[in-house]
């Protein structure tokens, strides 16, 4: 007999990136009373990690509850980035409703309808928040009809049309129901909570069952299981059987030996948890995402849709230049191979592949965001390794046909940058499906195109639009493959010997095009300093120093001006390489490189591969 359980509430916090869900969740943490009235609190106290904090994203969903009228509150916080939509996708199993969270000045933005039409799939009832109310120019009843019109275009029911909209501003903490009330504080919001999203539903005295929906890994325990207890109870020490929806073989008797509940921010251990109750589970170690815990007497599998397929892949490989080995802490195959596999922990979009090599690993994501993520994480923990350029993954269809991803590319600039975008995509093979204009004085363009075609452009988009363009890129489908692409017109400067850079050398080089390097650094042949003016590449040698003829001359070097050097970020450098190239990372440095480093060996394989085969 099914029954509700009115001291629960499981809701998840939805939104385009920046819109300020992690604030919005400091606030409701804050006015729940979780923290000490003296306790000193950290900004966006959710995004734990130094990546999530730097770019001001977040990239792991978290859980955290709160206690509000005798109601335990649990909240999860999720990645607003397309990148990371397969933490989006499981993570709404465990809710039974969700706040979308819109700027007020923004209004609804491509991540906004990706992450909206996955509640409104599942059927989830919505609270919206508008928020940044604050904004001088925020614009909050316009962007509640664009957030309707949104709800109408995704085919949402009527009971999900009628959904009640709070105004609130993260930042002050204070939210309202009627934007002519000013209100000093969080409560409209909590009370629309307990009033509008359901309490969890399930059988109490049926045999237990419990999705597994986030996997946490720690050191100490191994591998965290995060799910909703949907039916009867869990306990320790409890004998449960693991199942799977996708894979009907999978029987696996396990016992439960810790089982934690959320409070705040931390973990408590508990001896039993009902129904509706998010739990962590620790000390199973075979346990996946999408995994049911059954009692042994009825195991029946919780339906989990298939979370999404990667569409991009890179080669991660041992580091084999001559500076290899000397910046960092972990450089071998097998370093490499167990951090990857590792990843696989809690990256349920992230797939890697042994390759004929023992030294190469095939690693498939979500996208360049998703990917530039882990190779930044891992040469902050110490890794050196070379990485290559992003490739799209193809697929084909029965009639053997060429099929490549497609992405939807929302993309917002000042008039005048429109012209420019609209060339540049066309000849990445994008078709301008729909242009608006936007407030004050900007266009919104849309595009359908293939994946490969962004691989490397937002560099590119940055400097045409001078900084002021927003470009969101959403995965479509597959559809068939739209021909070759140019990935870059200009060739690389590459280095003609090995060691260090000298002001003169590099004086001659920049003449050439624009240095990525400055005097001092150490170079090797067949490292890549710059990018040229023209479209092939051209070997330089910048460590060439001036023949001493007399006296006087020595003291010449002093005055030749060089052009500071562009520095690349790590997104930049993975845009810039070409198919030829490879990126090596270490914790200190980033080099751009050839794959075949010895310049008559790349002159052979470059005519080879001109030739018809």
């Amino acid at each position: 007999m099914k029954q509700k359980r009115e001291d629960v509430r499981n809701i998840a916090i939805i939104a385009h990136v920046d819109h300020g869900k992690t604030t919005l969740v400091d606030e409701l943490l804050k006015q729940s009373g979780v923290f000490r009235a003296n306790q000193e609190v950290a900004e966006r106290v959710m995004d734990s990690n130094d990546i999530e904090r730097e770019r001001g994203i977040t990239i792991l969903s978290k859980n955290t509850a709160v206690t509000y009228k005798g109601v335990k509150i649990n909240i999860i916080d999720t990645p607003g980035h397309a990148d990371f939509g397969g933490e989006v996708e499981r993570v709404l199993k465990m809710v039974d409703g969700v706040i979308l969270v819109v700027d007020a000045f923004e209004g609804p933005m491509p991540q906004t309808r990706f992450v909206l039409r996955k509640a409104l799939e599942l059927s989830l009832p919505v609270i919206v928040c508008i928020n940044k109310i604050d904004r001088p120019e925020a614009r909050p009843q316009e962007v509640v009809d664009e957030v309707l019109e949104l709800f109408l275009e995704l085919d949402a029911s009527d009971e999900q049309l009628d959904c009640p909209f709070v105004f609130a501003s993260a930042k002050n903490g204070s939210a309202t129901t009627n934007l002519t009330v000013k209100n000093k504080d969080m409560k409209p919001l909590f009370d629309t909570i307990l009033d509008y999203i359901p309490a969890p539903e399930g059988d109490p005295e049926a045999g237990t069952q419990l999705l597994i929906s986030t996997i946490d890994y720690n050191e100490y325990v191994g591998r965290i299981g995060v799910g909703k207890v949907d039916n009867g109870t869990i306990s320790v020490n409890q004998e449960v059987v693991i199942v799977n929806h996708h894979d009907p073989e999978k029987q696996t008797k396990v016992k439960v030996s810790k089982l934690y509940e959320f409070d705040g921010l931390s973990k408590v251990e508990v001896r039993q948890a009902g129904i509706g109750s998010i739990v962590a589970i620790s000390g199973i170690a075979d346990l996946h995402i999408g995994d049911t815990l059954c009692a042994p007497a009825n195991p029946v599998p919780i339906p989990f849709q298939k979370i999404s397929e990667p569409t991009i892949a890179m080669y991660f490989m041992v580091n084999d230049s001559p500076l290899a080995g000397k910046e960092g802490k972990y450089v071998t195959s097998r370093h490499l191979r167990d951090r990857l596999f590792r990843e696989l922990n809690t990256d349920v979009s992230l797939r890697v592949e042994e390759t004929d090599s023992t030294d190469s690993f095939k690693v498939s994501g979500r996208g360049e965001l998703h990917l530039s993520v882990l190779i930044e994480t891992m040469r902050r923990e110490g890794y050196e390794f070379a990485v290559s350029k992003a490739e799209v993954l193809y697929r084909h269809d029965e009639k053997g046909h060429l099929l490549e991803p497609m992405e939807q590319v929302y993309i917002d600039v000042p008039e005048e940058y429109a012209g420019i975008v609209i060339e540049k995509l066309g000849q990445r093979k994008g078709e301008l499906t729909n242009m608006t204009p936007g407030n004050g004085g900007t266009t919104r363009l849309e595009f359908l195109i293939p994946s490969r075609g962004l691989i490397g452009y937002r560099g590119e988009f940055l400097t045409d639009t001078r900084g002021n363009g927003v470009m969101n890129a959403v995965f479509d489908s597959y559809g068939p493959y739209k021909g070759d692409i140019q990935y870059r017109s200009l060739g690389s400067l590459i280095a003609f010997e090995a060691g260090e850079a000298i002001t003169y050398g590099l004086f001659n080089a920049q003449e050439r095009g624009a240095l990525f390097i400055g005097p001092g650094e150490k170079v090797y042949a067949g490292m890549v300093i710059g990018q040229t003016g023209r479209s092939e590449d051209i070997e330089v040698n910048v460590c060439k120093t001036k023949k001493l003829t007399n006296t006087r001359s020595s003291s010449a070097d002093e005055a030749l001006r060089l052009t500071p050097p562009r520095i690349l970020s790590l997104e930049q450098a993975l845009d810039f390489i070409d198919t030829d190239e490879l990126l090596e990372v270490t914790p200190t440095s980033l080099r751009m490189r050839k794959k075949i480093l010895d310049h008559t060996q790349r002159k052979r394989a470059a005519m080879q591969s001109r030739q018809p085969s």
